[in-house]
């Protein structure tokens, strides 16, 4: 019998309290890893929601008649992204772009320059590098040259960009110029507008699906077995 005044915890009360706790702090880890909303908070959730999302004139690889489409809200300088471009998108073209099953559609959101400077430009940059057909190239070698620096975000300027440019051998002075006189700024800010409608709150975020049937919505850089998932379930549903 438990004295006066004493508090007495059931072992299997503190080992209920335990679980809830460590599962907790694993998922606060998890996320951690993934996903840099605006916000600033965390998360590797993946809403299995259908929406709406427009595709509009954006850069895409693979046939735009394929049965299920990828579009990516993504941010150049973000570590997220790029940990995409570098780890989950190599096996995306070579099992479902190239076998004309998807349509990887690229959309920019740049975040806020508090937290990314470079984004805003890098979008236009690549928009100037569509301008002359080789945004692929430029969205490549932007992402490239950031992996030489390691991780997290990396810091780089307008100057690196015109390099860039030239590297991949775009015309630099028609290059140099639109980036200088900003002439994508607007369809760089519809991009995120766009996204912003669409509920868009980090990058990268994925909507996955087609114009039919809707988009299932993933938010974070999630692993490649993610996407197969659900690309195989949406090219099942598009049957």
């Amino acid at each position: 019998m438990a004295k006066k005044d004493e508090f007495v915890i059931k072992k299997s009360t503190l080992r209920t309290v335990s679980i809830v706790l460590l599962t907790l702090i694993i998922g606060i880890y998890l996320g951690s890893q993934f996903f840099v909303p605006k916000t600033g908070l965390t998360t590797t959730t993946t809403i299995q929601q259908r929406a709406s999302i427009s595709v509009d004139d954006d850069p895409s690889l693979g046939d735009t008649n394929a049965p299920v489409t990828i579009v990516e809200f993504s941010d150049f300088q973000c570590p997220f992204c790029r940990a995409t471009y570098r780890d989950v998108l190599p096996d995306l073209k070579a099992n479902y772009v190239s076998t004309g099953k998807v349509n990887f559609v690229y959309r920019d959101f740049p975040l806020p320059a508090s937290l990314h400077p470079a984004a805003f430009i890098a979008a236009e940059a690549g928009q100037c590098a569509n301008e002359q057909g080789k945004f692929w190239e430029m969205h490549d070698k932007i992402f490239d040259e950031q992996n030489k620096q390691g991780q997290g975000t990396v810091a780089f300027s307008a100057d690196n960009l015109k390099s860039w440019a030239a590297e991949i051998g775009l015309d630099t002075s028609s290059f140099n110029s639109c980036l200088d006189l900003e002439k994508y700024a607007s369809e760089v800010q519809k991009d995120l507008s766009d996204g912003e409608k669409a509920g868009v709150q980090g990058t990268p975020t994925f909507f996955i699906g087609n114009a039919k049937d809707g988009y299932v919505v993933i938010p974070g850089a999630v692993p490649y077995s993610v996407f197969k998932q659900v690309v195989d379930q949406e090219l099942e549903r598009a049957q």
